[in-house]
């Protein structure tokens, strides 16, 4: 069976503003001895396996050493409650790699899964301001980086990326993340968006 998702993304990690593991496609480390990040998608259009995901949103908590590459990453994935059990079991084979497609090639990165929840989630897309809400735990907003002078936000192009191969740089404005017994705050620090699409 094939599948295809796609809608919007954006992320949100503990580096110094403009993550050097994401510019130079995982090569460098991060600015931190950890990398603590939560990817969060949106889906606006998707079928997986013959089942319908539209409009539903997961989100990728994650913990990994600082060269990503390195592996060992410590993941746990968030889906919304509003997913049915045939729907949330489509979008974890789809997000966590299993299914093929992106994902995938994180996958042998990945040395523990911490889990699979389902929480309410609010995923919001206002022009370049983005924002993430799952119950009372996750709370993240960022907007997408537009220097003085100009109208448009930068944007980092060919990159290896899950999401997309053109990310636009963005700043978190507020971040709090309590999941999977890990809890960091990532406001000010380094953020990314881009629309996606995946298949397999």
């Amino acid at each position: 069976m094939s599948w295809t998702v796609e809608g919007t993304y954006f992320e949100n990690c503990n580096c110094d503003f403009a993550c050097p593991c994401t510019i130079t496609s995982f090569a460098s480390p991060g600015t931190e001895d950890r990398c603590q990040v939560v990817l969060a998608y949106h889906i606006q259009r998707g079928e997986i396996d013959g089942v319908d995901v539209s409009g539903h949103s997961v989100a990728v908590v994650g913990d990994a050493p600082a060269k990503m590459l390195d592996g060992n990453w410590r993941v746990g994935l968030l889906i919304d409650d509003q997913a049915s059990k045939e729907q949330a079991d489509k979008l974890a084979g789809v997000f966590s790699g299993q299914m093929g497609g992106p994902m995938a090639a994180l996958a042998p990165l990945i040395a523990e899964v911490l889990g699979i929840e389902q929480h309410p989630i609010e995923f919001r897309d206002n022009g370049h301001k983005h924002h993430l809400k799952i119950g009372g735990d996750i709370a993240i907003d960022v907007e997408d980086y537009v220097p003085e002078g100009f109208t448009e936000p930068t944007k980092l192009v060919g990159v290896f990326h899950p999401s997309n191969t053109t990310l636009t740089i963005a700043r978190p404005t507020s971040s709090r993340i309590k999941a999977f017994n890990m809890e960091f705050h990532n406001d000010g620090k380094s953020a990314f968006s881009a629309p996606f699409r995946w298949s397999a």
